[in-house]
Parts: C-alpha cells; structure tokens; sequence
C-alpha cells in the first residue's frame, strides 16, 4: 500500500513527436521513484513504456498530445498510454508466431515484448481515443 501523503498515480501529456520516447522513459522511472514503493521493476517498465509511446508516434497521425499515466496498483503498477485514435494498437494477445519471430524483421517485436514481460496488458476506447496499458508485478 502507498503511504497516504504519497501519490498513487502521475499523468502526464508528451509531445506527438518522437522525443516523447526518452522522455516517457525518464518519466516513468521518476513516476516510480515518486511513489516511493517497490511498484514494479522500473527498467522494465521504462522499456515497455517506449515502445508504447513509440507505437503511438509512429501509428498515429496529429499533432494532438499523447498522454501518459502511471498508477500504482495494491499488486504493482499500471502504465496507459492514450492517443488519440480509437484503432487497435495490433495484437495484444499470444500467439503461435510469438514463439519464433523473423529474425530479419525490423519492426513488430514491440507488442511481443510487451506480452512477454508484463503480467497483463490490452487496450481499451477511451472518449478521444484509445489507451493501450500494461501491467507489471510488484517487486519485492
């Protein structure tokens, strides 16, 4: 549990460029740091942060922020990243081509990595948009 004059959660707007990403990362790890609580590993959330920020620059078009939040949950933490087209962000779910991806594929690991190292993720329509979040264990 948060200490009760701790924050429980941070929300942030970025810009829709793609220095969202270093400071998305730099974000989350003080946002972690802020909660003062073993919320979840904080090198893996700052990766997994990056490449949903990132997927949002690139699969996104528009000038309009996208907004980052980070919530301390009693199990760990979760991070959304919302933007502002309300499309799937792609499989969020396993599936059989997870197991062995193209090695000569440039693109496409983002979401692999998201599945792989969270304990949940998805995305939902948010009334501008979408969110798409994960969420991570706490650390003990």
């Amino acid at each position: 549990m948060p200490p009760a004059s701790g924050p429980t959660s941070w929300r942030i707007e970025l810009p829709h460029s793609p220095s969202a990403v270093p400071l998305a990362r730099a974000l989350v790890r003080t946002a972690l740091a802020d909660l003062d609580t073993p919320a979840a590993d904080s090198d893996t959330a700052e990766l997994l942060t990056a490449e949903l920020v990132a997927n949002a620059v690139e699969h996104t078009s528009g000038v309009a922020p996208i907004e980052l939040v980070v919530e301390l949950l009693p199990t760990g933490c979760q991070v959304e990243v919302h933007d502002g087209d309300p499309g799937p962000p792609g499989n969020l779910e396993s599936s059989a081509a997870d197991q062995c991806p193209d090695p000569w594929q440039e693109h496409g690991r983002g979401l692999l990595l998201i599945r792989t190292l969270s304990s949940d993720c998805g995305h939902r329509r948010t009334d501008s948009g979408k969110a798409v979040w994960f969420t991570l264990p706490a650390t003990h």
